[in-house]
């Protein structure tokens, strides 16, 4: 049988390695052993960012929603209960756009809540 050299397949290994570690800084890029730890570890620390990306957002949204409901002397429990009762199925995301971009849309909602 004949031997099988492998420094090719390990440096391409190494090399998608270093790709990926890329802009790390000191031995983190440099070396393999280390350069592999920081990528299981960057790659978890990614996982667990796009869930809190999505913790973070709807906390955002609350925020804006809350803020402006303020100024109409509404407290956010209160209409989102309203919302609920009166079966309007708008989401945090959409209603925190409306505060955003169409403020007088976003009013005209809370004065037909209000109405009721």
């Amino acid at each position: 049988m004949a031997r099988i050299k492998r420094g090719i397949t390990s440096r391409r290994k190494h090399n998608k390695l270093f790709q990926s570690v890329k802009g790390y800084r000191m031995t983190k890029r440099r070396l393999v052993k280390v350069a592999k730890e920081a990528a299981l570890h960057a790659g978890a620390y990614a996982y667990a960012g796009r869930r809190l990306k999505k913790r973070d957002f709807r906390s955002l949204w609350i925020t804006r929603i809350s803020g402006a409901l303020k100024e109409m002397d509404l407290s956010y429990s209160k209409f989102i209960n309203l919302l609920k009762v009166k079966k309007i199925q708008l989401d945090r995301k959409i209603l925190s756009d409306l505060v955003v971009n169409d403020p007088k849309t976003f009013k005209s909602i809370v004065d037909k809540i209000k109405a009721s």
